[in-house]
């Protein structure tokens, strides 16, 4: 018998966003909760919804520290006590599948919904950031699709910071390429094998194979060893992205493309800066309500000045 309980709080759509990559102190929670924000009422799009689900009874002090997090004020939610079922199935219910030029993304509880001919991959919520319903990951699909409907072909790709390695799976159905991807994090490296198995997608060293590497950026002798990379797709937040201006754009191959997501809208200037100073060329941008999808070209020969 589970002992599974949920808290239920509004939020701000912001604060909805920054869950997405900091959960502050619920981190530290063994296990952690498993956050689900949604937009419950479009027009109000500015008022969401929070849903935390933990495995036991959440303390008052996790309560208040989860208000904390989304700024909600007023009276704390008491912790509801769920049924004897699985709740993570429970909580991905209302996450809707979504389609992004050819690609189908979808969890278990909507299979077989598919439009015929996508390209469906199920992944489910949980464990690592990157579902697809996120716009940063959505605009990534939508301009991966682009780049293959422009006949672009890449032999060598990867995916920095690749969640639940949704992005890297694209790639690899789209091009015959060698995919490699990436994350600091090691629970989203397990949490991308076990979605490569469940979509059918090889793993390992070599060609038609994701590659799958924890790293620190580009911080690893192996990818070091690849490289350079015809396809860089880089989808985490603005501020590393600035910070690994310099190693990206050495590791990208003269002509290869670079798509970088994770950023506000309002940080596109600064990160774009960052990438035209290593001869980078901006050539497209996808934005998806706050957030900005950017692709860049890199010059054939770029020189600094002294």
């Amino acid at each position: 018998m589970t002992d599974s309980w949920r808290v239920t709080m509004p939020c701000s759509r912001a604060k909805a966003e920054l869950l997405k990559d900091d959960i502050g102190p619920l981190a530290d929670l063994d296990p952690p909760p498993t956050l689900m924000t949604s937009e419950p009422d479009p027009a109000q799009p500015d008022i969401w919804r929070l849903d935390a689900y933990f495995e036991g009874r959440p303390a008052r002090a996790t309560i208040e520290s989860l208000a904390a997090l989304v700024g909600a004020s007023g009276p704390l939610p008491d912790p509801v006590r769920l049924d004897d079922e699985d709740w993570v199935t429970l909580s991905q219910a209302g996450l809707e599948p979504i389609n992004e030029g050819r690609f189908h993304i979808h969890t278990a509880a909507h299979a077989g919904q598919a439009p015929a001919g996508a390209i469906s991959f199920r992944i489910e919520a949980g464990r690592a950031f990157g579902t697809g319903q996120h716009e940063t990951t959505a605009g990534c699909l939508a301009m991966l699709d682009q780049l293959k409907r422009q006949g672009r072909r890449y032999r060598k790709v990867i995916d920095i910071g690749t969640g639940t390695g949704v992005l890297a799976f694209a790639a690899a159905t789209l091009w015959p390429a060698r995919v490699i991807a990436t994350d600091i994090d090691p629970v989203s490296i397990e949490v991308t094998a076990e979605n490569a198995a469940i979509n059918g997608i090889a793993t390992g060293r070599g060609a038609d194979r994701v590659e799958l590497v924890v790293a620190d950026g580009l911080g690893h002798p192996r990818l070091g060893l690849l490289a350079p990379y015809d396809l860089i797709v880089a989808n985490i937040l603005a501020g590393p992205l600035i910070d690994l201006a310099p190693s990206i754009a050495k590791a990208l191959a003269p002509r290869g493309t670079l798509v970088l997501a994770g950023l506000l809208a309002k940080q596109a200037e600064a990160v774009t800066s960052a990438y035209v100073r290593q001869g980078c060329r901006p050539v497209a941008r996808i934005d998806r309500g706050d957030w900005a999808i950017l692709q860049f070209r890199k010059r054939q020969s770029f020189r600094r000045g002294g």
